[in-house]
């Protein structure tokens, strides 16, 4: 899968709650409860098992999860990248 260009990255970015870090997109969400957080992250963990596509998930304080998403294999950004964001997306 081929790197998305700097172009692509920040139109593919506008309107989103993701933003660029580096080699990589990331978002973070504030839940209702400790639980609540292990249970998104579970849903992520659902899909990112069906795309084969695994973000670096971190749950810290009580209630935050913060995903960061990035094609290691190909040490970038891709459209799998920007996929996977925007079923998580959904999962809202």
């Amino acid at each position: 899968m081929p790197l998305l260009s700097q172009q692509e990255i920040e139109r593919r970015l506008a309107d989103s709650d993701w933003s660029r870090a580096g080699d990589a997109i990331v978002r973070e969400w504030k839940l209702s409860s400790f639980a609540g957080a292990l249970a998104f992250v579970n849903r992520v963990a659902d899909l990112a098992e069906r795309a084969n596509h695994h973000p670096d998930m971190l749950v810290h304080g009580w209630n935050h999860v913060r995903l960061t998403l990035s094609t290691h294999s190909q040490g970038g950004l891709t459209d799998a990248d920007f996929k996977l964001a925007g079923e998580i997306d959904r999962l809202q």
